[in-house]
């Protein structure tokens, strides 16, 4: 979406209004307005940003959106760059017109790349809710909601998740039980079953999303693009027909566009995302799995790892039936993943795991040479 395609009326009524006045509906406030005060003395112009593309980006700003160069803004870190929901500093005049700066960011939302390196890559700044979208049109994969609340809740924004194409899903009865297999799965987050065409749902959601930056996450084919619309009230995104048979679509949003919501709040809207790599979202995987690490405060050993030590309490509690062996299996998974992006990047906990591998190795060969003592004793 490039500039053009703002409402011209946006850009007017900002410019009557005094810098926090206009900014206010893209999230501005008071302590936005502190942090901007030494570049508010040099003559410098904030905005929030709503789209990045290729060394470029459109800021909103008390007199309309700005295309602004980021080449000033652009460190070798990626976690740096400049993103979607960024607040930036941005010269008063110029052509170009040059991003110096941008404003701490309150959050951020990180995955890892699917590059062997493994670097983080940072989807959206400054979000408030972090909206996963989940159709009902495929087979609900309840490890792939897991991880996305992992990175959610990491970011230090609030998951919600949104179960899509509900009336695809008629009886009353069997959405009632996919809605609770999702809430056994996500401890302490709203879950809602919304049909976008139907507007099921919606309501709930618009007033969960009024106050503060929402970004809308999930796969291609969730249908992030038609709730965007469906809150929007207004075909902004560009949507395409999924596949009948499994659900799936290609990408429709290719960048990441923040934009105003009628009843309030900000949106940004992201592309279908293939895969959803953790990136050192420790916090975020133990509380998805809340249960888990409230129950491993029972175990007999402090760094019992749930595998088979005796007196293991989540052990004993798959074994009764008060968890399931998925989550257990899903929350060893994300550990592992986390542990091994983190050691890419950090030297001791490298160190750590290499401990702990030639410790796993030698308590392997003891069991191996126990077990061929064994065979030897009984022929």
């Amino acid at each position: 979406m490039s500039s053009s395609s703002f409402p011209s009326s946006s850009s007017s009524s900002l410019s009557s209004l005094s810098p926090s006045d206009a900014l206010v509906p893209y999230g501005w406030d008071a302590g936005w307005a502190g942090e901007f005060s030494p570049y508010a003395a040099d003559g410098l112009v904030v905005g929030r940003v709503v789209r990045v593309d290729r060394g470029q980006c459109d800021v909103v700003t008390a007199d309309g959106v700005v295309r602004a160069d980021t080449a000033y803004v652009t460190p070798r870190d990626p976690l740096r760059v400049l993103c979607t929901g960024d607040w930036a500093v941005v010269e008063p005049a110029g052509d170009p017109r040059y991003v110096r700066a941008y404003l701490p960011r309150r959050t951020a939302f990180v995955r890892s790349t699917s590059s062997k390196r493994s670097d983080g890559q940072i989807l959206a700044a400054n979000v408030d809710h972090a909206v996963i979208a989940v159709s009902l049109a495929a087979e609900l994969d309840l490890g792939r909601v897991e991880r996305f609340l992992a990175l959610a809740w990491e970011s230090g924004a609030q998951p919600v998740v949104v179960l899509t194409k509900a009336d695809l899903v008629p009886d009353p009865v069997t959405l009632a039980h996919l809605v609770r297999d999702v809430e056994t799965s996500a401890p302490g987050v709203q879950v809602l079953a919304v049909s976008s065409t139907a507007g099921e749902g919606l309501d709930v959601l618009a007033a969960t999303v009024s106050s503060g930056t929402s970004v809308l996450l999930g796969q291609s084919g969730a249908g992030k693009s038609t709730l965007a619309n469906a809150l929007l009230g207004e075909d902004v995104m560009v949507v395409q027909a999924n596949r009948d048979v499994d659900g799936k679509g290609r990408h429709t949003t290719t960048t990441r566009n923040l934009l105003v919501l009628p009843g309030g709040g900000v949106l940004i809207d992201t592309p279908g995302l293939r895969g959803v790599g953790l990136w050192d979202a420790e916090t975020g995987v133990g509380q998805v799995f809340a249960e888990i690490e409230e129950l491993a405060d029972g175990c007999r050993f402090q760094d019992c790892a749930h595998e088979a030590e005796p007196g293991c309490a989540v052990l004993a509690a798959v074994a009764d039936g008060t968890l399931s062996e998925r989550r257990l299996d899903s929350y060893r998974k994300l550990l592992r993943e986390n542990q091994r992006i983190v050691a890419k990047t950090d030297v001791r906990v490298r160190a750590d795991l290499r401990r702990e591998y030639k410790r796993r190795g030698a308590e392997g060969r003891a069991a191996m040479e126990v077990k061929r003592g064994n065979w030897g004793h009984w022929n």
